[in-house]
């Protein structure tokens, strides 16, 4: 069958390279979120507590669920408890309203809407929302944003960060202390100077994916992902044959052909017969994308579809993040 191979090797050099940027591994809070972008929950995980990591970020409680035990902290981004987490889940608040739901007793992070305006307090609720949590009984643990444009170009970036830090000088200037303050993906990390927050929340770069605009110093990461689909049959085909769904795979010359056992009930993108994607060998695929596999010429028992799911995105005009969260999470993941 179909299988993602994850590089040991890749995920710990990424790490290594982010811990010098933040100046510890113990200020790194990796995202697990949607199966560790991809890359398998709890595989990735188990690989991250190994390498010495002790924060983690998910999306969901059942995510927090999978991984407790492996770090100190959990924190979960999009979901309100019915009732008190443990062993170090702590929730997000992104919005004053969700207050009231939080169970009394819950560990929160307030999250502050800088100018992303997608979650989180206004500025101007802040001490509002300060007020609500401290009467529900909740205990506040960190205070954190959102970067809208960190990955590209202007000065977003820097006004949003003015404004957080403006923020954080007010509360602890009028007594709000013990909390953990973060704004920084994994694009903000490597475009600030020098690191000075609590913990960074790295996904994109830990996977060896970031890409940043030439402009910017790129760091230098790894892709620890690959992806490889395996044989189902060969047949030796004329020429002027026509493989796939519509015959729109038309061979010009005579040769053998083979299926392999991917496709895009598996995650994979469909993309266009017209525009075939091109795999890292040099090969393309014959034809449409069906919904379990896919068909190439040659026979080997098992090919390569990506080694860099942003190369591979960009042949779809899309981000390695859609590349990597589509892939089913039946297909095998293999660390080597």
């Amino acid at each position: 069958m179909s299988f993602l191979r994850i590089s040991r090797e890749n995920f710990f050099y990424n790490l290594n390279q982010i811990a010098r940027k933040t100046q510890s591994i113990d200020r790194v809070a990796l995202v697990l979120k949607d199966n560790a972008y991809g890359h398998g929950l709890t595989l990735m995980a188990d690989l991250a507590a190994e390498a010495g990591v002790r924060h983690a970020v998910v999306r969901t409680l059942a995510e927090a669920e999978a991984v407790r035990g492996r770090f100190e902290t959990v924190l979960v981004l999009s979901e309100i408890p019915e009732k008190v987490p443990e062993n170090g889940v702590r929730v997000v608040v992104n919005d004053r309203s969700c207050i009231a739901a939080m169970p009394a007793g819950c560990e929160v992070e307030l999250k502050v809407d800088t100018g992303m305006h997608r979650s989180g307090v206004a500025l101007d609720e802040v001490d509002r929302a300060l007020e609500a949590i401290a009467k529900r009984g909740l205990a506040l643990k960190g205070v954190l944003t959102h970067y809208r444009g960190a990955d590209e170009m202007g000065s977003d970036y820097f006004w949003q960060r003015r404004r957080f830090e403006a923020l954080r000088d007010r509360l602890e200037r009028a007594g709000l202390k013990g909390v953990r303050w973060h704004s920084h993906n994994s694009a903000a990390l490597f475009r600030c100077g020098s690191f000075e927050e609590d913990v960074a929340r790295v996904g994109i770069a830990a996977y060896g994916c970031l890409r940043l605009p030439e402009p910017f110093e790129a760091p230098d990461l790894r892709p620890v992902a690959s992806l490889w689909a395996k044989r189902l049959s060969t047949r030796r085909l004329c020429a002027g044959a026509r493989v796939g769904y519509g015959g729109e795979g038309e061979l010009k010359e005579a040769g053998t052909v083979s299926t392999y056992d991917i496709g895009y009930g598996d995650g994979w993108l469909r993309g266009e017969a017209r525009r075939p994607y091109r795999l890292p060998d040099g090969r393309e695929i014959l034809g449409r994308v069906s919904m379990d596999m896919f068909s190439l010429r040659g026979e080997d028992e098992k090919v390569c579809l990506f080694h860099d799911a942003g190369e591979a995105a960009a042949q779809f005009g899309t981000i390695a993040y859609e590349v990597l969260v589509r892939l089913s999470p039946h297909i095998r993941r293999v660390a080597e």
